[in-house]
């Protein structure tokens, strides 16, 4: 692993890479709004969940795909929903079927509070916030009860239902290797909500397998360019 002009050996942040997740979490407070990119375990930034529940926040409004199996053993929604973090949860999968686990119960108990969306709907709301959209009009759902409250409109004959865009105060994602300035290379799953969640968070962390100095990326490799990233750690630093 390289690192940027050995950042990784001193105690001191220095530029965007960051050594203490906690650090990395500054400005998180209570009822602050979260993007989280991957699911049940693939493409999870494992070290900032495990931060933001170490941070004792609570009131959070976490967008992301949803929980996995309860016991994956990894640090995923179910953690932080069972820790209590959680107080509004926007997802196309909240829990899996016929499955329990702490979202469920939360939300079964009155505690946790559910906005299901399909994942396509999800996914544009997120770029939508991203590129500065306010909101797009959509078919899906429209003339259901999902469309009650909701502005609708017809375009070329069909009903479409507007949605708004969503942006969150930070997005936590996972990548394989990110340049000390923050450009991102992403593998296999981590290319599910990772990307577009970068674009749509007022600050984005990037939680990385190796940093690289300015130049040692494959620029055609680069899914998400520096400017959509403000801080980056290690997801297993050093010592």
């Amino acid at each position: 692993m390289s690192t940027a002009s050995g950042a990784n050996q001193g105690g001191a942040n220095q530029g965007k890479i960051y050594h203490s997740a906690s650090a990395a979490l500054a400005g998180l407070s209570d009822g602050a709004s979260l993007l989280i990119g991957g699911f049940a375990g693939h493409g999870e930034p494992e070290r900032m969940l495990e931060a933001v529940i170490a941070s004792g926040v609570r009131g959070l409004t976490v967008i992301c795909q949803g929980a996995g199996p309860p016991d994956s053993g990894h640090t995923d929604l179910n953690r932080l929903v069972e820790a209590g973090t959680v107080r509004r949860l926007i997802s196309p999968l909240p829990f899996p079927p016929r499955r329990g686990g702490p979202v469920r119960e939360r939300w079964e108990s009155g505690e946790l509070e559910l906005e299901v969306q399909p994942a396509g709907v999800l996914a544009e709301r997120i770029r939508a916030g991203g590129a500065g959209i306010g909101g797009l009009f959509l078919p899906t759902g429209a003339g259901t009860r999902f469309a009650e409250g909701r502005e609708t409109r017809r375009i070329n004959g069909r009903e479409h239902i507007f949605q708004p865009a969503l942006k969150a105060d930070f997005a936590l994602l996972r990548a394989t290797a990110a340049d000390s300035l923050g450009n991102l290379i992403y593998a296999a799953t981590q290319r599910n909500w990772n990307p577009i969640m970068a674009m749509a968070a007022r600050t984005s962390i990037a939680e990385v397998d190796e940093i690289r100095q300015p130049g040692g990326l494959d620029p055609e490799l680069v899914i998400t360019p520096a400017i959509f990233v403000q801080r980056i750690i290690l997801s297993n630093p050093p010592g």
